[in-house]
Parts: C-alpha cells; structure tokens; sequence
C-alpha cells in the first residue's frame, strides 16, 4: 500500500482515460482523492500529453517529484488505434461537431487505401486542427473556433512511423499509428481523405502506448480510487 510519501517522492500512474472526460478532469479528480485519503494539503499532480474528451486509452499521471519528468513522458512515441469515417469531413477533424461537407467515396478501392497510407509514412508536414488545444496570443484555438473565429495556423513538422489501416468496412477504416510527439490523428484523418480525393475525419481514438508505456497495464480511475482505500 502506497503512503503519502510515495506520492510526493513521485508516482508514476497509468490510467486509461474514459470518453468524455477531459485529461485535466482525470488529473483532478485524482489528486482530490490523493488529498483526501492522505489528509494532504498540497500535492503536485499533473499527466503526460493530453487526450481529446472524445479519445480514450492511456494517460500518463505523475504526482510528487514525478512531476519533473513530464517532459521526457511526453517526449516518447505514441501509438494509437481507431476509425476513420470516409466521405465525410467536420470543422473539428472528428465528432465534436458535425458533419458540414460529404464527398464521393465509390472510387476508393481496398488498393487505393493502403497505398495512401504510404505517403503519409515518414517526416510530414501536419496543420493542427483549428478545434485544438495550442495557444494564439494567450487564448486556445479551440475557444477561438467555437466563438466563429477562424485563425491561420502553421504546418509542422512531425513524424509518423507506422501507419495501417486494418480493417476496411466503408465507409469506416479502422487503423493503427505510431507516431511523435505532436501529432494530430484528427488532422491525420483530414489530411488522409484528401489524399483519397475525398474527405474524411476521426470517429474513434484510443492511445495504446506511450513509449514503453501500455494501455495494457493501466487501470481505470473506479480502480485507482479503490485502491487507495
């Protein structure tokens, strides 16, 4: 059983983030139940690369000293897994708002879906969405986005190791990615059906691993609370 003092020497948690929460709500609600079962006033708590409300799977928490070391956490590849939905795009690259343009999809064989991977396999320029979390003089684009205001954002560089699509139910492509630091599935899911001469964006988003890090071994916030009892 863990002590209040191995929380602030430093803790290194794997939570698997459920839908709709946010990484801060998780990284909240866990540092309440730290204080609280330890009757401690302070405590740093903070995670390792957000994950959208609509996305799950692994979120890196750190507490105490631990905290020191998000950086390096956040740092390290990542994988994911989840669905394209193709002939359809969304000002948010995803499910957060709805669809505003459809485009031909009859043209787009099984061949033509995996050589389009290729091209996105390797150093790529990659726009973030304009629904995101990156800072523009103060304020973050997606508070910006949901006020009506468009803003310019610049293409940056990020690098994709793998990249598969696994299964093909039109118009639903599941895929796998291994990725840096950086990247946006959501443009990922954007960019990709444009290359497909179509249009597409994100429907389900699940981190896997960060670095050696596994989904496999991370608990869910019900069982982290239990645990501390």
């Amino acid at each position: 059983m863990l002590t209040a003092e191995d929380y602030k020497n430093g803790q290194v948690l794997l939570i698997d983030k459920p839908l709709e929460w946010t990484s801060f709500q998780v990284v909240n609600k866990l540092r309440w139940h730290i204080r609280k079962r330890f009757d401690i006033k302070k405590i740093k708590v903070g995670h390792a690369g957000t994950l959208d409300p609509l996305a799950t799977g692994l979120l890196i928490i750190c507490t105490g000293k631990q905290t020191k070391n998000i950086d390096t956490y956040q740092g390290q590849i990542k994988e994911y897994t989840g669905t394209f939905v193709v002939g359809a795009t969304t000002p948010s690259y995803d499910l957060e708002t709805e669809v505003n343009e459809t485009f031909p999809i009859a043209h787009i064989t099984e061949d033509l879906i995996h050589k389009t991977t290729e091209q996105f396999i390797g150093k790529i320029q990659q726009k973030p969405p304009i629904f995101s979390a990156i800072k523009k003089e103060g304020k973050r684009l997606y508070e910006l986005a949901r006020k009506g205001e468009t803003t310019e954002i610049k293409a940056r560089e990020v690098e994709i190791t793998e990249f598969e699509v696994t299964k093909i139910n039109m118009p639903n492509l599941e895929f796998r990615v291994v990725c840096s630091k950086g990247t946006y599935i959501r443009s990922l899911a954007h960019d990709f059906g444009i290359a497909l001469n179509s249009g597409a964006h994100l429907s389900v988003l699940r981190r896997t691993k960060i670095g050696d890090f596994s989904v496999d071994n991370a608990q869910s916030i019900d069982g982290f609370i239990e645990g501390l009892k």
